[in-house]
């Protein structure tokens, strides 16, 4: 097997270990994000086993890659991610939000090594992206800042004022990605606000702007390998195509499962999907 392979072998791996992790997580407050972490699920292993620049022995690594979660409501998938690079005990995600435990349904960078931004309400990872992409600019130093975005964030005006401020400030180190899986909270993200046409409005704020299939890791390997070098000045997006719950045949493009908790017997067919048994 060639290194290329390899890589892809690991990745798809970490993927697979990203849902089933979220689905054991979820089951202890049963409640959770299944289908916007199964649709993110490939991007975060792209980025923590191949892309990112980090040091899980130095969370703090001033010259480390930002990443920011701004779709916040994901973190469940990240967590058990940030865990196997080794920035603290897998054992510790056992109480995921119990009592005491810093890992809550948000990520807090006060509590948990690894996490750079604190997230809430949606909408607003962008624009401290451009905050965090402006202030390497100033100190000199060469990190990339990658925040990824839901689509539905996209109807948040905030947005549209950091990417305009973004491409202002010609920042080529700031990367964004849309995990385009046109689902929200309350059903398909055209019904309750069209943000169409997407790519064309993000060329018209300035970006360079790509487009993959989020569930293809070749097609996020040569994007990202493609990316322009960071002192250039021009902010780009990839806007990746994904599919809401992917894995899980019951829950796929299903909104419903955007926000809610599996039965014991659901959960036991979703695994069993996922380990590629059904």
């Amino acid at each position: 097997m060639g290194d290329r392979d390899t890589l892809l072998a690991i990745l798809e791996e970490k993927a697979q270990f990203c849902r089933a992790e979220t689905i054991r997580l979820i089951a202890i407050p049963k409640s959770g994000h299944y289908g916007s972490v199964f649709s993110a699920a490939e991007i975060f292993a792209t980025l923590y086993y191949h892309v990112l620049r980090y040091d899980p022995q130095r969370p703090g690594w001033p010259d480390r890659d930002r990443f920011i979660l701004s779709k916040g409501h994901a973190a469940v998938g990240l967590y058990p991610l940030l865990a196997d690079v080794g920035f603290f005990e897998p054992a510790l995600l056992d109480a995921y939000t119990r009592l005491g435990s810093p890992f809550g349904d948000h990520p807090d960078m006060r509590k948990i090594p690894g996490i750079d931004f604190s997230s809430g309400s949606l909408g607003h990872g962008l624009s401290v992206g451009v905050g965090m992409a402006l202030a390497a600019r100033v100190t000199g130093r060469a990190f990339r800042v990658y925040a990824l975005l839901g689509d539905g964030e996209m109807d948040e005006g905030q947005v549209w004022e950091a990417a305009m401020s973004a491409s202002h400030f010609s920042l080529g180190n700031l990367i964004a990605i849309v995990d385009r899986n046109r689902v929200s909270v309350d059903g398909d993200t055209a019904e309750v606000m069209d943000v169409e046409p997407v790519l064309d409005k993000w060329a018209a704020f300035g970006w360079q702007v790509f487009q993959v299939d989020g569930h293809s890791l070749e097609e996020l390997l040569d994007c990202f390998a493609g990316l322009p070098d960071p002192a250039t000045d021009q902010p780009t997006v990839i806007v990746a195509h994904t599919v809401a719950g992917k894995g899980v045949s019951f829950m796929e493009d299903r909104f419903e499962w955007h926000l809610g908790n599996l039965a014991p017997e659901d959960q036991a067919r979703a695994l069993a999907e996922l380990e590629g048994d059904s």
